[in-house]
């Protein structure tokens, strides 16, 4: 099935997120932006939050002027819980696809949000509706559902190189030490509010050690494809840089497993996978080739410790986990070639 232009509002389109997100799609060659909508400085150009949008489109509005029936697609990057709101509003539109960037659909289990996100469930007959969707692992899947949920960026650089590891029974399902470095663009716009008390743009910061969101969809994710629970540390810190993002992952391989063997089947995993590039064994590696891209770039790496292997994870905070992957997955489900509009000389 080919498509004409795909017909696309953002909700939450003046983020750090939903600004990413308003840059690519203007220059993807199949999509159309009827509605930019944003809650403040309704009326303004685009080019008022972010001067390297070049396409005039249109300006900012709220969700109450949008259309629903003239939308193929609607990406929401809005605060917790708002995007279950809108969408059970929305729900009778059967034609409208929703792509959340948010955590608004990520959790099955309604407790487990409630527990990490301190809130109720709002959507109770939607959530069958929608699938976790991190683009590489649901190609054969994501097109039935009209509710896409994008992974986090934090599980998003672990998931990749672990998931195939975990299914292929490689490492010890305990003993997993995953430490995780972010750009301050990370922890949004308020971040100044988050961290009033530290000079977050000038020093590193460790945070949420015990129970940072992330973990509830790094914990669902491991046990759909564990039989018993996988049990892990995972910190997070802020670095003092805008975006970008490094996992560093510290695993126990199962006896007679090798690195090269990790390595192998990492490669094998992801050889259809367009974004994600495996590196050569032992290759060091920073966020520097992933920073502006979706690309997620792993290392394998030996250690001096018998079955212990690291595995180097990179990507970029606000395009593969966040903005680009939820292109990644439109063109996904429309068939369009993975990477069209997310390969990119200028737009940043």
């Amino acid at each position: 099935m080919s498509y004409n232009k795909i017909k696309v509002a953002v909700a939450g389109a003046t983020g750090y997120v939903g600004l990413d997100l308003v840059k690519i799609l203007s220059s993807h060659p199949k999509v159309d932006i009827l509605y930019l909508c944003a809650q403040k400085k309704l009326g303004k150009k685009i080019q008022f939050f972010d001067k390297r949008i070049k396409k005039k489109l249109p300006k900012l509005t709220n969700l109450q002027s949008v259309e629903w029936k003239k939308l193929d697609v609607l990406f929401t990057s809005l605060p917790t819980g708002q995007s279950q709101v809108l969408v059970n509003k929305l729900i009778k539109f059967k034609n409208l696809k929703v792509i959340d960037l948010a955590a608004d659909f990520r959790i099955n289990d309604k407790s487990v949000y409630k527990e990490y996100y301190g809130k109720d469930y709002r959507s109770n007959d939607i959530l069958k509706s929608s699938i976790y969707s991190l683009s590489e692992f649901v190609k054969d899947k994501i097109k039935k559902f009209n509710i896409i949920s994008c992974p986090g960026c934090y599980p998003t650089s672990i998931q990749i190189p672990l998931l195939p590891l975990i299914k292929k029974k490689l490492k010890k399902k305990d003993n997993i030490i995953i430490d995780s470095k972010s750009g301050f663009s990370g922890a949004g716009k308020n971040i100044k509010k988050k961290f009033s008390h530290k000079n977050i743009f000038s020093s590193i910061h460790a945070y949420s050690i015990y129970n940072h969101r992330h973990r509830s969809e790094i914990d669902q994710e491991f046990n759909k494809i564990s039989k018993s629970k996988v049990r892990y540390i995972f910190t997070p810190h802020l670095i003092p840089t805008f975006r970008g993002m490094l996992s560093t992952i510290y695993i126990e391989t199962k006896k007679g497993v090798t690195g090269k063997k990790i390595y192998n089947e990492l490669k094998k995993s992801h050889k259809k996978n367009y974004f994600v590039r495996i590196l050569p064994l032992n290759k060091k590696l920073g966020t520097e080739n992933v920073l502006n891209t979706n690309f997620c770039e792993i290392s394998v790496c030996y250690s001096k410790i018998n079955n212990r292997v690291v595995i180097l994870s990179a990507i970029d905070n606000l395009v593969k986990g966040a903005a680009g992957q939820a292109v990644q997955n439109m063109n996904i489900i429309y068939n369009f070639k993975e990477h069209l509009g997310l390969i990119w000389k200028s737009i940043f």
